[in-house]
């Protein structure tokens, strides 16, 4: 039978997994207390980084219905609990790699579809959340401006049309 602790530990994890819309899991051998300070800070606010029992945090995982982290479960783990934009999260991952080699990211999972480590890196080459929605507003507006002008323009090109006929016309009354 189970003890009470790991039962507790399994359920607060499960919990976790469901209330995150992404989860980075990582390898952690050789940063000191105050790095993985650091790293959490370098996080944001929408993000929890755990130290966590590979056995448990597998058996949390397949009970939050996901089981494509299985075969990540190997070494020193912990885990980025992604609550916000994952972009940020990501990017706080990949530049604290960068400065500490010994931060492996390993995997994980973002929306329920497993990621590979490539393809967290490549989510933290994107730009967040309110950038791209700036960008889409921008666009639109862009396309609304192009089609008033567009729509300005057909009004005044026929109103020339119909005076250059009428113009032609006159030049041809005038001549006979």
């Amino acid at each position: 039978m189970a003890r009470p602790d790991k039962a507790a530990a399994v359920a607060e994890l499960t919990d976790q997994f469901r209330n995150s819309n992404a989860a980075v899991l990582t390898e952690y051998r050789g940063l000191t207390v105050a790095q993985l300070k650091q790293l959490r800070r370098s996080l944001g606010e929408n993000a929890q980084y755990a130290v966590v029992k590979n056995t448990l945090t597998k058996i949390a995982a397949n009970e939050a219905g996901i089981s494509t982290l299985d075969d990540l479960f190997n070494g020193p783990t912990a885990v980025a609990f992604v609550t916000g934009d994952p972009v940020e999260s990501a990017k706080g991952l990949r530049d604290f790699a960068k400065d500490n080699p010994n931060l492996v990211i390993k995997g994980g999972v973002l929306d329920g579809k497993a990621m590979s480590a490539d393809e967290i890196k490549k989510l933290a080459d994107l730009e967040s959340r309110e950038v791209l929605l700036a960008k889409l507003a921008g666009a639109f507006k862009g396309k609304q401006t192009q089609t008033a002008q567009l729509l300005q323009a057909l009004p005044s090109k026929l109103v020339r049309t119909v005076d250059a006929l009428r113009a032609k016309q006159a030049e041809q009354g005038g001549a006979e």
